[in-house]
């Protein structure tokens, strides 16, 4: 008789994913140092100042925690 042992591990969940607030920063020099695009609610928005150097980071929760930092109200703080 031959015994098959399976075990199954999980891997950790995004700190977005698992429901953990999202870090709220002072102004959009603290987030550009972590995300150089800024930060977009999703990915399906569009930038209203034209084109950007850099792509933002996709968060829902994180955007909302920062979305003082969104002057220009198109959905991405801090684009750059």
């Amino acid at each position: 008789m031959v015994a098959i042992s399976f075990t199954v591990t999980a891997a950790p969940l995004p700190a977005d994913a698992a429901g953990a607030k999202a870090k709220t920063y002072a102004n959009c020099t603290e987030i550009n140092k972590k995300y150089k695009g800024g930060i977009a609610r999703t990915s399906k928005v569009k930038n209203k100042g034209g084109t950007t150097k850099y792509k933002p980071f996709v968060s829902q929760a994180l955007y909302d925690a920062n979305k003082k930092s969104d002057r220009d109200k198109d959905l991405i703080a801090c684009e750059r």
